[in-house]
Order: C-alpha cells, then structure tokens, then sequence
C-alpha cells in the first residue's frame, strides 16, 4: 500500500505539473497562421495608423520606382527583426525606394541591404512598372534632434518614419509603414523579416486541470494516512485482548 500510494502520489503530480506547463506556454507569444498575400493598399493606409494585426503580413504592390528619391537607411542589418545593440560588421544600409501605386500614393519599399553607400547595386532602380512582393512593416520611430545634428550624408536617414519621408517627400501622399521586399532587388542582399506573431491566449482550463491532478494527490495522501491510523489501532485492540495481555494482567 505505501509503495501505490508513492506511485500514485508522483503520478498526479507530475500530471499537474504537466497541465501547468500547458498553461503557461498558451500565453507565450507565438507564430499566427501565415495568411495569403493581399494588395498592399488594404493593409497599409495614408495619414492612420497600421493596425498591429498586419505586422508581418504578406503583401503585394505593383507599381513604378522612383529612383530620384531612393533613400539609404543608416546602420542597418540585413535582419529588420534584430535588435539594437553594439554595431557589428554586418551592419550596413537598407535601400528605400518609394514606389508609385496606381492610385498615385507612394508605398516606400526596402528593396534589399548593401554593405556600402555607394553599391551599384543599390543604385540599378528597375524601370517601368514592377511587381513587388514582401511583408509589411510598421514605421519606425523618427530621428531625434541629436541624430539630426549630427548630420548624415545626403540622401540618408536614420529611421523609416512615415512623419519624415512625408517631409522628405514634399507633395507626395505616403502610405503608413514600409514593405521588405521578398525576393530582394536585383543583386542586393536580401532582409530578413519574420512572419507575423501573436500574443498567447491563456487556457485557464489547463490551470484547473493542474489543481484537480494536485488535489487527487492530496486526497491520496489522506486515504494512506486514514489506512495507516484504522491499520495501527487494529494491531493496538488486537494486542490488548490477546491471552499474553490477559495473563500478564
């Protein structure tokens, strides 16, 4: 009995431990269903907000580039998801190049990363209408005042901030966000993007299976200790009606 009960015992709390894990990996975040494509204009509007629910979301565009107002993003990685931190060798520039949509708004697309300024690469804009497939990214903050003083180069900026190439593009109508382009343009390297991700929604039921396997534990830690007790007074009453206690007596 003391060894089933033992079995017993680890048996429900590893099962309880088991629902708990369950519960707390529901709310991590993790990779949603990747949708199919979708035109760019549907999930991307001018002067509002993007929602967080298209970040990551496949999307098309089709259009002409604008090569006079390519733009290079400074101190870039080839991965837009990496985050901030000590500059590495492979930091280097994202190619912004704004493209022109039927309906006359400019969508700005990252059409890949070069290592230098001055690649030809980043400089061979496709002429003539294209067709553009990427993920969507939501803008990035805007350069601080330090940043701007600081003074780069023309034709760079620091961040893709919707606010700024507004500025930068007098007179143009600029959609919110940007587009990394899937495959890369021409000879640039291609930027990394993940697909889209999701909070986690607890499932509270795995939480209560936990507690129920842990209180089968504690009620079998009851029965064992309700046997043991009627189990030592049988062998006390026993003992005192036996013919030795009588004698002795």
């Amino acid at each position: 009995m003391h060894l089933l009960t033992l079995g017993v015992l680890v048996a429900f709390i590893l099962l309880g431990r088991w629902q708990l894990g369950v519960f707390q990996d529901s709310g991590k975040p993790h990779t949603a269903v990747d949708p199919e494509p979708v035109a760019v204009a549907t999930l991307a509007p001018v002067g509002a907000q993007m929602s967080g629910e298209v970040v990551g979301r496949r999307v098309t565009a089709e259009g002409s580039y604008e090569a006079g107002r390519q733009l290079l993003v400074a101190d870039r990685r080839a991965d837009v998801d990496a985050p901030g931190g000590n500059v590495s060798r492979d930091h280097g520039y994202w190619v912004l190049t704004p493209l022109r949509l039927d309906d006359g708004t400019l969508m700005p697309v990252v059409r890949g990363w070069t290592a230098k300024a001055g690649d030809p690469a980043a400089e061979a804009v496709p002429e003539g209408r294209v067709s553009v497939a990427g993920r969507l990214r939501p803008q990035q903050g805007t350069d601080s005042v330090q940043r701007r003083t600081e003074g780069l180069p023309a034709g760079q900026v620091q961040t893709v901030s919707t606010g700024e190439l507004v500025n930068l593009w007098t007179g143009q109508k600029v959609r919110t966000g940007f587009v990394v382009a899937e495959p890369p343009s021409g000879a640039l390297a291609p930027v990394k993007v993940a697909p889209p991700v999701v909070g986690g929604t607890l499932t509270w039921r795995n939480l209560a299976y936990a507690a129920n396997w842990w209180i089968f534990a504690g009620f079998a830690v009851f029965m064992w200790f309700h046997f043991v007790r009627d189990a030592v007074r049988s062998d006390r009453d026993r003992g005192k009606s036996s013919p030795e206690m009588v004698l002795e007596g």
